[in-house]
């Protein structure tokens, strides 16, 4: 994408001379709710002014409650990742700087930059993921969710009525793209009336309510959020929203399970699932993985249609994304037909 399509704070973002830390290459990496500039050691996130109903960044004063909620949430994993708020100000003589003295016109979040061949994603496709590795997230995520605020305001987001809120939504958000590449209307069908008819059983979502299991989560655990360094940093959790942060650990876990079986990692997926349950004590859990796994692949799907569509974006993402979410489609499909 050329630069003159970028906002003009993102623009001047993209030049060395705006950051007080070397910054001798720039990157910017296009998300379809974020905009990220690698800088140097540090990385600095800005939300972009969008509205899709279940996330609203629309206008800046929203941003800036989410920036600080991003930083205040993801400390609980990232406690020494997640620096603080930047500013965006534009100055009297009409340059802009970060932490100026001027107007401001944009809030982001700074982080430390972690290493990117630690990335979880990048140990997978390198092969170098292994079981030492999904034993050490089930450590830092048994003691997350036991430490994670529960009780009973967020209890109530794990009613089947409540969890059919955020799985319905997102047949409403994809029904304009069915046959377009990606979905088809046999997938779209079969998700549906498999997500609806595990709805119906509302006696196993109480008994998860029931169990204390229905917590203060991450919401978007999965491997792009995850870096596998000299130690487990899981970060970017759902800070927009807290119907999708809300819900049963079983929710958040199936989420990385699947994950793991995109990349044809099944055994690792059963690996991390087996050892959670063992851990947690918690083989309740396994009556719930399918759905949830169905669901997590359906948002990963939507996501990829979402990003594709988006005009600030690449040719070349924009095509990854549209394949991408075409297996998450299939492999939700798998899981509908279980």
């Amino acid at each position: 994408m050329a630069n003159d399509n970028l906002p003009l704070f993102l623009q001047a973002l993209l030049k060395p001379e705006c950051y007080d830390h070397s910054a001798p290459e720039i990157k910017l990496v296009q998300t379809h709710i974020s905009s990220v500039i690698l800088a140097g050691e540090f990385v600095y996130k800005f939300k972009k002014p969008m509205n899709f109903g279940f996330l609203d960044f629309s206008d800046l004063e929203k941003r800036r409650v989410c920036c600080e909620q991003e930083v205040l949430l993801n400390r609980r994993l990232c406690p020494d990742i997640y620096l603080g708020m930047v500013e965006v100000t534009l100055e009297p003589d009409g340059h802009y700087a970060l932490n100026g003295k001027g107007a401001v016109v944009e809030y982001g979040v700074k982080m430390v930059r972690m290493p990117e061949e630690r990335m979880m994603v990048h140990l997978i496709r390198s092969g170098e993921l292994g079981t030492e590795h999904v034993d050490a997230l089930v450590t830092v995520l048994a003691d997350f969710y036991r430490r994670a605020d529960g009780g009973a305001e967020i209890a109530r987001f794990g009613t089947a009525a409540a969890v059919g809120v955020n799985v319905l939504e997102n047949f409403d958000q994809t029904q304009g793209f069915i046959g377009q590449g990606a979905l088809s209307q046999e997938q779209f069908d079969c998700i549906s009336a498999y997500a609806r008819s595990f709805l119906e059983k509302e006696a196993l979502f109480q008994q998860r309510i029931d169990g204390g299991y229905i917590r203060d989560c991450h919401g978007d655990l999965y491997s792009s959020n995850i870096c596998l360094a000299e130690k487990v940093y899981i970060y970017d959790c759902i800070e927009f929203n807290q119907r999708f942060r809300y819900c049963d650990v079983a929710s958040d876990v199936a989420f990385l399970a699947m994950d793991l079986d995109f990349y044809g990692l099944d055994p690792l997926a059963a690996r991390f699932i087996d050892t959670f349950v063992q851990t947690t004590v918690d083989s309740g859990l396994l009556e719930m993985l399918n759905f949830y796994k169905c669901y997590r692949a359906y948002v990963r799907g939507k996501i990829g249609l979402f990003t594709a569509a988006d005009p600030a974006v690449d040719p070349p993402v924009r095509t990854t994304s549209l394949e991408n979410a075409a297996r998450y489609f299939l492999l939700a499909q798998r899981y509908a037909n279980k």
